[in-house]
């Protein structure tokens, strides 16, 4: 028996050094952080700048969402047959050729603002432009914590023009472009979630800062909820390439999303996201890191998650916006009907602008 004992202690002992060795980590020169891989260790100070500099301080507004929608509008440029490198950096590298595109109207201003971190550091636009995403992301109440991959190298080449999907295009258009570089419609979908924390300066330039839903610094399911509503009105003046009328004063709406929701290869996925938030973190994880290595030989980079900051706990209630009733939803998918949900309390709802930074 005494034999058993050390036999069991010995192998017990065993198991603990080979978990330690696969847990070690490196401790970081600034002598505060830890990582698992010595290479992410340069990317705490850059972090620290972001949060300060370029966040405010740390907050989800008008810079997060200006900096994720960079995110995209960097990735998205690259196809099979006309070329571009994705997630490369090229909008900053080459940003004289691509911040006129007309998809990338607006952008120069985020551009303008980022180009100055990825100077001050040594770090490439490509890798800067999804490290501030996922940071900014991860400011915001209810958000998933993004992935982060490390060891994109500097873009050789302008995007073509073209590869970034508008607002006025039609839904064929959209999941071609997506599918294109290997998206499915449901992943278009979960990509959309971005839109629970953005808004909108050159749709109607007249009113910048109007968001897509009701709570534009809070990752929920409203967006979801409230393009499925039947629109009523403008939140400015109308008739603005792209803007289809929406249900709440101060909320904009885009022909693209609007669309997406009532189309049948998509509307059903749109409304999975209604009244599951587990699920809409998950997806929207999932088609950004997709989103995030297009272009990429993930086998040469590094996995630098574990430097985002973990995101704020929300337990979000879906509701209808104060003032409308089911009577105001849209029906679409024709599988399983529209979750009941209640309305808040009080006079209708009111979205306001997004401040600017």
């Amino acid at each position: 028996m005494a034999l058993i004992s050390i036999a069991f202690l010995a192998l017990a002992s065993v198991v603990q050094l080979s978990n330690a060795a696969l847990t070690k980590r490196v401790a970081c020169a600034d002598g505060v952080h830890t990582a698992s891989n010595a290479a992410c260790c340069a990317l705490f100070p850059i972090i620290d700048d972001i949060q300060e500099n370029l966040f405010d301080g740390g907050e989800c507004g008008e810079e997060v969402h200006e900096s994720l929608r960079l995110t995209f509008h960097d990735a998205i440029g690259i196809s099979p047959t006309k070329g571009g490198g994705g997630a490369d950096g090229s909008i900053i590298t080459f940003s004289d050729i691509e911040t006129v595109f007309h998809a990338n109207g607006g952008i120069d201003d985020i551009v303008d603002v980022q180009r100055p971190f990825v100077e001050a550091h040594n770090i490439s636009a490509g890798d800067f432009i999804q490290l501030a995403g996922a940071v900014g992301v991860a400011n915001c109440a209810g958000a998933p914590r993004l992935d982060f991959w490390l060891g994109r190298p500097d873009a050789k080449a302008a995007s073509p023009d073209l590869l970034v999907p508008e607002p006025f295009d039609t839904v064929d258009s959209i999941l071609a472009r997506f599918g294109e570089v290997g998206f499915s419609p449901n992943e278009v979908i979960a990509l959309l979630a971005s839109h629970s924390i953005a808004a909108a300066d050159h749709v109607d330039e007249s009113i910048p800062g109007t968001p897509f839903d009701s709570t534009p610094s809070t990752f929920d399911s409203q967006f979801f909820i409230e393009v499925q509503l039947r629109g009523t009105s403008f939140p400015g003046a109308g008739g603005n390439q792209g803007e289809v009328e929406s249900p709440l004063g101060g909320e904009i709406r885009l022909q693209s999303d609007s669309e997406l929701a009532r189309d049948s290869r998509t509307a059903c996925e749109w409304q999975s996201f209604v009244n599951n938030q587990s699920k809409l973190q998950s997806a929207f994880k999932a088609a950004m890191l997709k989103l995030s290595l297009l272009g990429q030989d993930q086998s040469q980079m590094v996995d630098c998650s574990e430097v985002i900051q973990t995101p704020p706990s929300l337990a979000p209630t879906p509701h209808l916006p104060a003032g409308l009733t089911l009577n105001d939803v849209e029906q679409a998918c024709d599988t399983t009907p529209f979750p009941a949900l209640t309305a808040d309390p009080g006079p209708q709802t009111s979205v306001p602008p997004v401040p600017p930074s």
